[in-house]
């Protein structure tokens, strides 16, 4: 076995993605580190604060491990659906009651999502709480907050793919909401003055229409497994090279006599 282990760090395969050997040095513990990709992704040494489970809940780990249990079981979700008006409710049916282990997947892809958001607001709680949004993490905290909008906004999207009564008519409500918004609703706060209607407002954006109809489903789909995903994805890319550049999870706060 040691053998086949060394004949194996040997090949030019492994060279290509280890570039360095794993010798006990202070050098090569730093080259191994930053000159590969799988293992740059945790830093060379990390403050004995941030393993401390007490101190940071271990929400954003936790977060980031729900979105990645809501992207394996989104894509298996989306061999057996549809976004037509005609077949979604049907293929939701089918999906609970004739698929093997469909209501499991289902049912892990909704709870994961309800999870997720109440992660995402625990994380910024603690993050508010331990001060970690002041100098120099200010710009981190407002891509956290980003964050925390693109995750509301793919619980909603999400919310009517099922396409049964309870979806509809609570995305008929959440979108009569925008009607309301300023500058874009046409009868929010100065909308009617910049020439919005009900047929070019946001809420007619959103719905593709003016009631949630087919055209309302197949936009909420896009959004819900490719544009907003997608954005999120860029999004959290900068938030964890952030924390890596802000010198890692902000500690505890210390005393002058400290």
């Amino acid at each position: 076995m040691s053998k086949l282990r060394e004949k194996l760090q040997q090949s030019e395969i492994w060279k290509s993605i280890f570039r360095h050997n794993y010798q006990d040095t202070n050098r090569n513990r730093a080259l191994q580190i930053v000159d590969n990709v799988f293992l740059h992704l945790h830093p060379v040494r990390i403050a004995r604060h941030a393993t401390n489970i007490g101190y940071t809940w271990g929400m954003g780990g936790i977060t980031f491990l729900l979105f990645i249990v809501l992207t394996v079981t989104g894509v298996i979700l989306m061999f057996y659906y549809r976004p037509a008006a005609e077949y979604a409710y049907e293929d939701m049916k089918y999906l609970m009651n004739d698929v093997a282990f469909g209501p499991l997947i289902r049912n892990m892809h909704r709870w994961a999502a309800h999870a997720m958001v109440i992660t995402v607001m625990l994380h910024m709680f603690r993050v508010f709480l331990t001060g970690s949004y002041k100098a120099p993490r200010q710009f981190n905290w407002v891509v956290g907050v980003i964050l925390l909008v693109l995750t509301l906004l793919l619980s909603f999207t999400g919310y009517l793919l099922p396409w049964d009564q309870l979806a509809i008519w609570a995305v008929t409500v959440g979108t009569n909401m925008a009607r309301a918004t300023p500058f874009l609703g046409h009868q929010g706060p100065f909308g009617p003055e910049l020439g919005m209607k009900i047929d070019n407002d946001i809420r007619f954006v959103l719905l593709g229409g003016t009631q949630v109809g087919p055209p309302t489903l197949l936009r909420f789909y896009v959004g819900h497994c490719i544009f907003l995903p997608i954005i999120a994805s860029v999004f959290m890319i900068v938030h964890f090279w952030r924390i890596r550049k802000d010198g890692g999870i902000s500690g505890p706060v210390r005393n002058s006599k400290d």
